[in-house]
Formats: C-alpha cells, structure tokens, sequence
C-alpha cells in the first residue's frame, strides 16, 4: 500500500505541474509535446525512482494521451523527440556518473 501511496501522490504533483504548464502556453498539442519531451528527458537524465519517476513525472507527462489530437505529425514528432530527450537525458546520466 506504501508504494501505490507514493506513486499516488507524486502523480497528483506531477498533473498539478502539468496543469500550470499548459495554463501558461495554452492547452495546444505543441504545448503537450513539450512537456512530453521535457518530461522524457528528465526520466533518462535524473533516472527517478517510485515517487518521482512513476508518480511526478508519470503525472506531468502525457504521453498516453496526446494522439487525441489525431494530428499524425503531432503524433510522430512526439515519438521521435521524446525518445530522443530520453536518450539525451540518459547520456548526461552516464557522463556525470563516470
């Protein structure tokens, strides 16, 4: 039950950032995109745990949800960067580790 606690709150964090993000740029497509991509990034670089991992950035992120959009080029561009952020991230994790 700990766990589900923690992962719990973390998301409720993690969708209040959300929220003040796309309070400030607007809820467009491109807006998720970048939180996408920024939360992505984050995930590789600082490699979260339970509480910051699944919960904050699991909450903040919206990978799950941006094909609402139903823009195809939205879409693939959200593949293509998150998953290059998360590889940046992760590539700044291993220098800063050696």
């Amino acid at each position: 039950m700990k766990d589900y606690l923690k992962a719990g709150c973390g998301a409720g964090i993690g969708a209040v950032a959300r929220y003040a993000f796309l309070a400030l740029g607007g809820p467009t497509i491109w807006v998720t995109v970048a939180i996408n991509v920024l939360g992505c990034f984050l995930m590789g670089r600082l490699r979260p745990g339970l509480f910051w991992g699944t919960g904050v950035m699991g909450g903040f992120t919206t990978f799950s949800a941006f094909e609402l959009s139903r823009d195809p080029i939205a879409m693939a561009v959200t593949v293509v960067l998150c998953l290059g952020a998360w590889h940046v991230g992760n590539l700044f994790a291993e220098r800063s580790a050696t």
